[in-house]
């Protein structure tokens, strides 16, 4: 089994950086598919961005698109989000998934506990 544990998450103001990290123990995730979700109060888990196998190929929702980067460092068994020009609406309780079934994200196969992120405006 991989354990993933998410870090970084915060209290930030609007306009704000911040940069999440998922590390992966157990087995290495560098032919893993990896993403990030997040979900709010009252709302449902939603995607955020995804990263294949490689780290070659990004996906991103619309509503980060231009402010969030994901990446994957195989050689540090670890993933990343790098969030700029937070707002409000981005609060909320991040997590990281790995699938290692596909060469895409395509479903989590293994979940972290998440990380709260909190933008105050």
């Amino acid at each position: 089994q991989v354990q993933l544990v998410e870090s970084g998450g915060g209290l930030v103001q609007a306009g704000d950086s911040l940069r999440l990290s998922c590390s992966a123990s157990g087995r290495t995730i560098s032919t893993y598919a990896m993403g990030w979700f997040r979900q709010a109060p009252g709302k449902e888990r939603e995607f955020v961005a995804g990263i294949n196998w490689s780290g070659s190929t990004t996906n991103y929702a619309n509503f980060v698109k231009g402010r969030f980067t994901i990446s994957k460092d195989n050689a540090k068994n670890t993933l990343y989000l790098e969030m700029n020009s937070l707002k409000p609406e981005d609060t909320a309780i991040y997590y990281c998934a790995a699938d290692a079934r596909h060469l895409d994200m395509v479903r989590g196969d293994y979940w972290g506990q998440g990380t709260q992120v909190t933008v105050s405006s």
